[in-house]
């Protein structure tokens, strides 16, 4: 399992495993990784990870978020990247061995160039258009998979009746800055995560937590004031 290792003036202060999907860093005592200091913003970054890969995302924090010496807005992390907030470190230490382990579909989030740029399947605001991305995790190539295919269309906003093939390993839906999730493809079936925003997805009138949710046929999502119909094509 992959971990953070927490330190400040080189003195390891904790040791956190990366054993959810969506751990939060901020001065707040909600957060998973509190850093009660002044330099850290009441929620200032978040790690989100799926299968076997984990990224970092700071969260519009005052004083920014370093990776390497370097400020980032969103990062995949690889192994030994230090993530600094104020005076603070979090080394990553990826779990090599699980990676070495994965097969190829799980692999399929793996980035060409070091950096991650959150890819945007959909802008769901009502009044704009809909977009598609190439850029990031969504053009990576990969070999069919056992799971049947699926598909989401929009029931509400101008967009309503278009339809968008879930064919990619990631599909992330929403608005960035206001709510983003991700739907993952999986070998044993498709998930819902929540990555950003301050309100969680909602599946069939029910608002979900952090936790990854396992998609049914005929689920009803909602996602930045907009509903879809998750359902599986045979």
């Amino acid at each position: 399992m992959a971990k953070l290792i927490l330190s400040m003036d080189g003195l390891v202060l904790k040791e956190i495993p990366l054993n959810k999907e969506r751990l939060s860093i901020g001065r707040k005592p909600h957060n998973d990784i509190q850093i009660d200091n002044l330099a850290i913003s009441g929620d200032h970054a978040v790690v989100v990870t799926i299968l076997a890969d984990s990224f970092l995302e700071d969260l519009n924090s005052t004083n920014g978020t370093l990776v390497n010496g370097q400020p980032i807005k969103k990062h995949f992390l690889r192994n030994n990247d230090i993530i600094e907030l104020g005076k603070y470190k979090l080394k990553y230490l990826a779990d090599l061995q699980a990676g070495a382990a994965a097969s190829d579909f799980e692999r399929n989030a793996a980035i060409r160039s070091g950096q991650l740029k959150m890819p945007t399947e959909l802008q769901l605001e009502p009044g704009d258009t809909i977009t598609r991305s190439s850029v990031g995790l969504a053009s990576v190539p990969k070999p069919p998979a056992p799971a049947p295919g699926a598909a989401i269309q929009l029931l509400n906003g101008p967009h309503a009746g278009k339809e968008l093939e879930l064919t990619k390993t990631l599909t992330t839906l929403g608005k960035p800055g206001l709510q983003v999730a991700v739907i993952a493809k999986r070998p044993h079936g498709f998930f819902i995560t929540h990555v950003e925003g301050r309100q969680f997805p909602v599946v069939n009138g029910r608002s979900l937590d952090a936790q990854a949710y396992p998609l049914g046929d005929h689920d009803v999502i909602e996602i930045a004031g907009i509903k879809m119909e998750f359902f599986l094509k045979g």
